[in-house]
């Protein structure tokens, strides 16, 4: 007897996940797009630095000053010199030249350009900013993004800003139901300016029937967004604070298939 209680205690050992199997990255979310239901979350409400998931927050502004007539994707956006000088990631924008707004967008969602995000931002408040960034936080407020707080429109380090996974999730479902346009954009698997090739930074498009939506990092780890699609349901995930791309991608991997999972 003792012999096959000890064989039945090994057994369940084996069948628990180990502490190799924790959940490879600090933070994650994954959730029904169409439903905005959880179906799964690993310390979803962990306050960390967004990165440049930040971006989506700068591109919904800009498309809702799109859609109220404000400016419009073929307006030409003169670059400034503190705009070409943003450093980081990069769409390589000169100062002085001249570039359509919906070509800068697309540097944001593609290549993550921060001279992209500041040139639209300055363009939307008039070369200030801070004006911009006070309204990226009045939105979040909006939204019910109680614990984001954004102090650029690039996502590039700044002490205090922080969000969660969950939050960012609620504002990437907000921000692609508001604008399903979007999704093209992301979906973009490189666009070109200047006759430089610029590829999407995620690697992951069309792995997993992932089709968006954009990756972000600090050194506080690596972040992304993913949407994808599989037998008519949609998911949205988010991952941050992963310690590498390859457990960046472990985690998308593992949130996709819970979601998936879960929809029967």
């Amino acid at each position: 007897m003792e012999f096959f209680r000890r064989a039945l205690c090994a057994a369940l050992f084996i069948a628990l996940p180990s502490a190799a199997a924790a959940f490879p990255a600090q933070s994650g979310i994954v959730l029904n797009l169409g439903t905005g239901r959880a179906l799964y979350a690993h310390k979803a409400d962990l306050a960390l630095p967004p990165a440049s998931l930040t971006k989506i927050m700068t591109l919904f502004l800009a498309l809702d000053a799109v859609r109220n007539r404000q400016i419009f994707p073929d307006s030409l956006v003169k670059i400034s010199r503190s705009a070409a000088n943003t450093g980081g990631s990069t769409m390589y924008l000169r100062a002085g030249e001249r570039v359509t707004l919906h070509d800068l967008l697309a540097g944001m969602a593609v290549a993550s350009g921060n001279d992209a995000a500041t040139a639209v931002a300055l363009r939307l408040s008039r070369g200030k900013s801070g004006n911009f960034v006070g309204r990226m936080n009045a939105k979040a407020r909006a939204l019910g993004l109680r614990h984001t707080r954004f102090k650029n429109p690039t996502g590039l380090p700044a002490p205090g800003q922080t969000s969660t996974a969950r939050e960012m999730a609620l504002l990437a479902r907000a921000y692609l139901r508001a604008h399903p346009q979007a999704r093209a954009l992301h979906a973009l698997p490189a666009v070109t300016h200047r006759g430089r090739a610029l590829h999407n930074t995620n690697g992951l498009l069309g792995a997993q029937g992932i089709d968006g939506l954009k990756t972000g990092f600090t050194s506080a780890g690596y972040n992304i967004i993913v949407t994808a699609g599989n037998g008519g349901t949609r998911l949205l995930a988010v991952v941050m604070g992963a310690r590498d791309r390859a457990a960046r991608d472990a985690a998308v991997s593992e949130l996709l298939a819970r979601g998936f999972g879960a929809r029967k």
